[in-house]
């Protein structure tokens, strides 16, 4: 079998994750969810890339925000163990909009754009990557990797609801190599315990 690289936008999956889960978060074996994924495309996952943001700290932080700080830092201590996993950190940016707080990543895409824009030279033998996404500002980069012999293949997640906050655009399917549906099952199966 051929090896493949994974890229996950954490904010994505965070999302499905929770989704799925009815509310709460799913907890699951992020290396070995990477590896399943590879696995279904009768690939080998030789590396994950993991595209987070820590959360956001006001100055001075609120005892909120350092709880939240150090279980970040305890799940990102723990990845990094792995030599399989390289965590990429963009930033969380807090926004007032009509009155309500609202915290966004930022940098976290560009850091994924340029990290895929290096798979030709970092990893020439890689043919096929695996992206973790559904966003489409990712198309330039994908066409680009085609004209260099990689191919994507989207693993992404869909709802056929009127009105889904889960949707992918054709644009971004069209971009891609092939695309696989994620599902409970994916997380379920690689459950931690």
């Amino acid at each position: 079998m051929n090896e493949t690289l994974v890229f996950v936008d954490s904010g994505f999956l965070s999302k499905i994750s929770k989704y799925l889960g009815e509310g709460k978060y799913l907890s699951y074996d992020l290396i070995k969810f990477a590896q399943n994924l590879a696995k279904k495309q009768n690939l080998i996952c030789k590396k994950i890339f993991y595209f987070t943001a820590p959360p956001f700290q006001s100055n001075p932080s609120t005892i909120q925000e350092d709880d939240k700080k150090k279980k970040y830092d305890k799940f990102i201590s723990k990845l990094r163990k792995n030599s399989i996993i390289q965590i990429e950190e963009g930033r969380v940016q807090k926004i007032i909009e009509k009155r309500k707080e609202v915290f966004k990543q930022k940098g976290v895409d560009t850091l994924l754009i340029m990290r895929l824009s290096f798979v030709p030279i970092d990893f020439p033998d890689i043919k096929k990557i695996i992206l973790v996404s559904s966003d489409t500002d990712f198309c330039p980069i994908i066409n680009e990797l085609k004209t260099k012999k990689v191919d994507v293949i989207l693993s992404s997640y869909y709802e056929r609801k009127r009105h889904s906050k889960f949707s992918v655009s054709h644009h971004l399917i069209d971009c891609c190599k092939n695309i696989s549906y994620l599902t409970k099952n994916d997380f379920t199966d690689v459950s931690l315990k």
